[in-house]
């Protein structure tokens, strides 16, 4: 008998290891344990009773700990939540409209051929060899104005001069 005290205070114990109150882990170590038993009441065998009743309290752990969390989830899509503060804070829209200012300004820095080369590429999903062909140019001379006008378009954005 002993022994299964000494049993039923380790599983005790490593229950409150895993965040279990005393009390809780009481509980939880004797509804395992009751679990077994009728178990094997209805005919069950158990070869290794520790580890099954070992098992079964950390099974029932997890399930209560998931059952106490349940409330914090909500069973309706994301697209169907209402947002709250859906409108960006009017410093955002300023900042916003500063950027793409300085941003329109960077490419009209550039020369036409690179502003061009850059928006088909961008803008209209063109690959690097359909806008090679129509320039009649290399895909590296494509490639060299593409990353020209992002580097002048991210200095832009960082608020650098141009």
């Amino acid at each position: 008998m002993d022994r299964l005290f000494d049993y039923v205070y380790r599983l005790q114990h490593r229950l409150r290891r895993r965040g279990r109150t005393r009390e809780e882990a009481e509980d939880l170590a004797q509804a395992a344990i009751l679990r077994v038993l009728e178990y094997c009441r209805r005919g069950g065998e158990v070869q290794e009773p520790e580890a099954v009743v070992a098992r079964t309290a950390m099974n029932l752990s997890i399930n209560e700990h998931r059952r106490s969390r349940r409330h914090l989830f909500v069973a309706e899509a994301v697209e169907d939540l209402p947002l709250v503060g859906q409108q960006p804070l009017p410093e955002d829209i300023i900042a916003a409209d500063e950027c793409l200012a300085r941003m329109q300004a960077a490419l009209a820095s550039v020369s036409d051929r690179t502003r061009e080369v850059f928006l088909l590429h961008r803008v209209a999903g063109r690959s690097y060899s359909e806008i090679a062909r129509q320039f009649g140019i290399s895909e590296s001379a494509v490639e060299k104005q593409i990353a020209k006008a992002s580097l002048i378009l991210l200095e832009a954005a960082k608020g650098k001069p141009e």
